[in-house]
């Protein structure tokens, strides 16, 4: 019985067959898996119970972010060639850590780029702060 989503295999809850070996030596020393019991079971339903908690604490701080985010806007300085052309380009990393500055504690993986930012101007960034809420931040480039 997977005690975890396993990609390719199953998802929570699920009763596979697979080689003893698979299961002996990856999946449970990993603690995804564990043989057909009422033990099990139980334990199943216990580790369920704690990640839902923990998934609706998750969600709720983040559309609290969600709701301090509404009004915020980044300010960047970038060198540029001629015209409105940045020498580098403005990435995700950049937009996280000014956010940082302004007390928001964002990840990187969190800000979602088409693409590098590579001109000057205002540009709408989407955050995925939780897979059901994002937010949007303005990003406003400016000649150094």
């Amino acid at each position: 019985m997977l005690l975890d989503n396993v990609p390719n295999l199953g998802s929570e809850g699920d009763l596979v067959n697979v080689a003893d070996g698979y299961a002996r030596n990856y999946l449970l020393p990993r603690d995804l898996a564990a043989p057909v019991s009422p033990a099990t079971h139980r334990r199943l339903a216990k580790l369920q119970a704690q990640r839902e908690d923990q998934r609706k604490e998750t969600l709720a701080g983040a559309a609290k972010l969600a709701r301090s985010l509404g009004n915020v806007s980044v300010t960047l300085k970038a060198r540029t060639s001629a015209g409105d052309k940045l020498y580098g380009s403005v990435t995700d990393a950049d937009i996280a850590d000014a956010l940082k500055e302004q007390g928001f504690e964002i990840d990187q993986s969190a800000v979602q780029l088409e693409a590098p930012i590579k001109e000057l101007g205002v540009s709408d960034v989407r955050l995925q702060l939780h897979e059901d809420i994002d937010a949007t931040v303005k990003v406003w480039v400016v000649e150094e």
